[in-house]
């Protein structure tokens, strides 16, 4: 047992409940006490925060945790997916670049406040590994596509990989198994339907998948099924409270009603949507509807920071600014999704997003010492418009501290920025390759 104390405490439970000086007990991996004043003296150690900020740990219901290798690469080139990225991914990226990019992308989470994160990728056990050994938690979705991915060549071998992945992570405290069809122009509607299957008789792990992405997926589905994409994902029969739909940019009305009524939830990627040109999810629309929205990063490559304080901004700004009004999206609303809501796409908030009583012990100290983050007249504000991850001084995942004083305990950070540089030198030499050739 031991005590956080003399804590300012943002608990994010069901009243939003605040305690301005309080404390919180946890024993193993979970919460077993909170309240105001003074600390007891009778529930362990006591580490006393000096009035720092404890809140519940974040949530980022959208990565891709190896392309932190590929960040800044062809910035303002239109055509990168095509010209750099698929290439370089198709000629170099091997479980053990997979590695190394997924350590250096644990490490910036963990700094960033982040305690959970839903990814998807390849050679997701590699990814597994990083998040066990890191002390994460995590969904690893194997990747399921019909083009030439680096870790399979054929649906056969993407499920084959999948199987293992759900067998290796069974019965993890911190790790769960996840398809990930890519998305559906990609997969297919007979690929969609086989992972339809599949989920239905492993009901109880997610399903990540791009959805309503991009112009030419709207185009994909009106022209080969005579439909929209979200309307294609339905008769494959991945519509389901279990599918993580990311970006939904361009659903139609009918289509949010579809997923509303079939309980699908929604990954929100406002500075990655924001920086690729492509517009202003429907948020507050579909939050309208009951559906439960994440704010999330994307992957390194086109959202750049994996922290969410980098997305607070754009996520809330890009609602004002299609609704035309300062009071779309509040702060406090911007928060819980950060968290509950957070928690909630992923099936979760019964163990983790908030601090309650019987929770997981999955927190962060933010420190409130910075002159930027004062006067506080509203923490939610604060915490949206002011501060930067490194206020975050401490992360804690199922009781255990990955990171205290803005030391990492788990992950050796000058070694996996190292490794990280090492593989950018190979990406640097295949770049010039590439540029060299098409001049």
């Amino acid at each position: 047992m031991s005590v956080i104390a003399n804590a300012r405490i943002l608990t994010i439970d069901g009243q939003m409940s605040e305690i301005e000086r309080g404390w919180i007990a946890f024993d193993g991996d979970r919460i077993t006490a909170l309240g105001a004043g003074n600390a007891p003296g009778d529930r362990g150690p006591v580490l006393d925060v000096d009035g720092d900020l404890i809140m519940p740990g974040m949530v980022n219901p959208h990565c891709h945790m190896p392309m932190t290798l590929f960040r800044g690469l062809g910035e303002d080139v239109d055509d990168r997916l095509f010209r750099y990225i698929l290439p370089l991914e198709r000629a170099l990226v091997t479980e053990e670049v997979v590695a190394v990019g997924a350590e250096l992308a644990a490490l910036e989470l963990i700094r960033g406040g982040v305690t959970t994160v839903a990814d998807m990728y390849y050679f997701e056990d590699r990814i597994g590994a990083v998040l066990d050994q890191s002390g994460l938690r995590g969904v690893v979705g194997q990747t399921i596509a019909n083009f030439d991915a680096p870790d399979h060549k054929t649906f056969d071998e993407a499920f084959a990989r999948l199987d293992a992945l759900a067998d290796l992570y069974k019965n993890h405290p911190r790790v769960t198994a996840s398809a990930a069809p890519h998305a559906p122009y990609s997969t297919g509607l007979d690929g969609m339907m086989r992972v339809a299957e599949w989920s239905a008789a492993h009901p109880d792990l997610p399903v990540q998948m791009h959805l309503a992405e991009t112009e030419p997926e709207l185009a994909w589905a009106k022209e080969n099924h005579g439909c929209t994409t979200v309307e294609a994902a339905d008769r494959a029969g991945l519509l389901t409270p279990a599918l993580v739909a990311a970006h939904v940019m361009y659903p139609t009305e009918s289509d949010m009603d579809l997923m509303a009524e079939r309980g699908v939830h929604v990954a929100y990627n406002a500075r990655s949507n924001g920086k690729a040109g492509r517009g202003i999810a429907p948020i507050t629309a579909l939050r309208d509807r009951g559906i439960k929205v994440g704010i999330a990063t994307d992957g390194p490559m086109s959202g750049n920071t994996l922290d969410l304080f980098s997305q607070f901004g754009p996520a809330t700004m890009f609602q004002k600014i299609a609704g035309k009004s300062r009071g779309i999206l509040p702060c406090t609303d911007v928060i819980r999704m950060a968290t509950i809501e957070g928690a909630a796409t992923l099936r979760m908030a019964d163990h983790i997003g908030s601090l309650e009583v019987g929770k997981q012990a999955d927190l962060i100290r933010i420190s409130l010492s910075d002159p930027r983050l004062h006067p506080i007249y509203d923490i939610y504000s604060m915490l949206v418009y002011a501060t930067l991850p490194s206020d975050v001084t401490g992360t804690m995942v199922a009781g255990n501290w990955l990171m205290q004083d803005r030391q990492s305990h788990t992950i050796e950070a000058d070694k996996a920025l190292s490794d990280a540089l090492q593989v950018a030198k190979q990406f640097k030499a295949r770049i010039v390759e590439i540029d060299t050739a098409a001049d």
